[in-house]
């Protein structure tokens, strides 16, 4: 739906991919993992807003500025072409959206840029549609390791959405030089990941997508895309800025286990809420 523009971010509507290449994969872009589309309903009609990544069959991560509002939801899965219906797309509605209780609107660099959303029914996984790899706790990489953006935001600041998938190679710019004066300064958090800042970048109608790294010849899901500058997606030493993954791993975990372990054995409603405090209190804190 939105990134987050700007040296003291403001939001954007929608966004994109810098000179980002086509991808024609039919499951991955390039060997990555290919991303969701989330879109909102308006009218009788569902509009591409945010990517996402499908983490579990019935579960979704994104930006949780893709969907601080309230609206009516759908994941679209298996989509190459979001103008087109080829199908091999799977329509999921969205039963439930989880925010990070510790994410404010007003103040994107404060981080924990970071939701789940809760399908349905389950995603029917095959060759175009597989679940994503997330990296292990805490888990940051060096400098210039390569990952990859994938979405259908803009190819340029102030464009049109693109109709087909897109990718861009955008390697880490560790924290120490991104949290440099001369690049993005004390906005950029260690919870966060920067990548790019010179050629390619995301823009408007990429947020929620995923960043794909390689580790170890695998591609591992270790970004969320959050915000760029507000003088453009693709500003010199401005890279991409994405929700750090591995920083989130017990929040993850938790909402989605705790809520996969009370839906399979029926437990007082009573019970259920206090578990669920309890773990937003020990969240919070923590």
């Amino acid at each position: 739906r939105k990134i987050f523009q700007g040296s003291s971010p403001s939001a954007w509507q929608e966004n994109n991919l810098g000179d980002s290449d086509n991808c024609e994969i039919v499951r991955t872009c390039g060997g990555k993992l290919k991303p969701i589309s989330l879109q909102y309903l308006s009218g009788s009609s569902y509009h591409h807003t945010c990517g996402g990544s499908l983490i579990r069959t019935r579960w979704v991560m994104t930006a949780a500025h893709c969907v601080d509002t309230q609206r009516t939801w759908r994941v679209v899965l298996g989509d190459h072409d979001i103008y087109t219906h080829e199908g091999t797309e799977q329509y999921m509605t969205v039963s439930a959206v989880y925010i990070h209780p510790q994410w404010n609107s007003n103040n994107v660099a404060g981080g924990y840029d970071i939701a789940l959303l809760r399908l349905s029914s389950d995603a029917t996984l095959n060759s175009k549609v597989q679940l994503a790899t997330l990296p292990p706790s805490g888990q940051v990489l060096p400098n210039n390791n390569p990952c990859y953006i994938t979405g259908w935001g803009r190819t340029q600041t102030g464009g049109q959405l693109s109709s087909k998938l897109k990718q861009a190679y955008l390697p880490v710019v560790d924290y120490q030089t991104c949290s440099s004066s001369s690049w993005w300064g004390s906005t950029v958090k260690s919870t966060m990941v920067c990548a790019g800042g010179y050629n390619d970048s995301g823009c408007q109608g990429d947020s929620g997508g995923p960043l794909n790294c390689q580790v170890s010849g695998k591609y591992v899901v270790h970004g969320v895309t959050s915000f760029v500058s507000s003088q453009g997606c693709n500003t010199y030493r401005k890279p991409t800025v994405f929700t750090r993954v591995s920083a989130y791993s017990s929040w993850i975990s938790g909402v989605s286990e705790l809520l996969v372990l009370y839906t399979q054995s029926p437990v007082p409603f009573q019970s259920m809420m206090q578990h669920l405090i309890l773990f937003l209190m020990v969240t919070y804190i923590t």
